[in-house]
């Protein structure tokens, strides 16, 4: 498989370059490692509003989603384990904050995010690549044909 990681975090929502970031992961873990869905639900900017909206089915859909996801992954997989993490809160922080309390080796994320998404909620990406405490794989976006 790939270099040796023992322990691959592949940052996924359900855009479709997730798939491009677990086919760089799988290239990246060990043949025993672990490889975890990481997937962070934050509020809407509607519910930046006061009162806050229930966000309950936002997080139980996440994690149906990212369940299903891990299911579909392991039934299709051989050896190689996935488990789900399923975060809460601004994307860039809580993944860092996850990693510094796990021993991922690297966290692999996509660095797709429009200029208006990124000028509306900032980067992603370049926040992980900063602030992570471990190594970053970041996956550029296809190119159209």
């Amino acid at each position: 498989m790939g270099p040796g990681f023992s322990h691959v975090a592949c940052c996924v929502d359900a855009s479709p370059s997730s798939d491009a970031i677990l086919t760089a992961g799988r290239r990246l873990v060990r043949d025993d490692g672990r490889l975890a869905l990481v997937h962070v639900v934050s509020a809407p900017l509607a519910a930046m509003e006061l009162p806050a909206p229930d966000m309950r089915s936002v997080v139980e859909d996440a994690e149906t989603w990212l369940t299903g996801r891990v299911d579909e992954l392991n039934a299709a997989s051989g050896d190689l384990t996935f488990e789900a993490v399923l975060l809460h809160g601004r994307p860039g922080v809580a993944v860092c904050e996850w990693a510094e309390t796990t021993d991922v080796d690297v966290l692999v994320a996509g660095s797709h995010r429009g200029l208006l998404d990124r000028a509306l909620l900032g980067s992603f990406a370049g926040y992980i690549a900063y602030h992570a405490p471990c190594a970053v794989h970041l996956v550029r976006p296809a190119k159209p044909h």
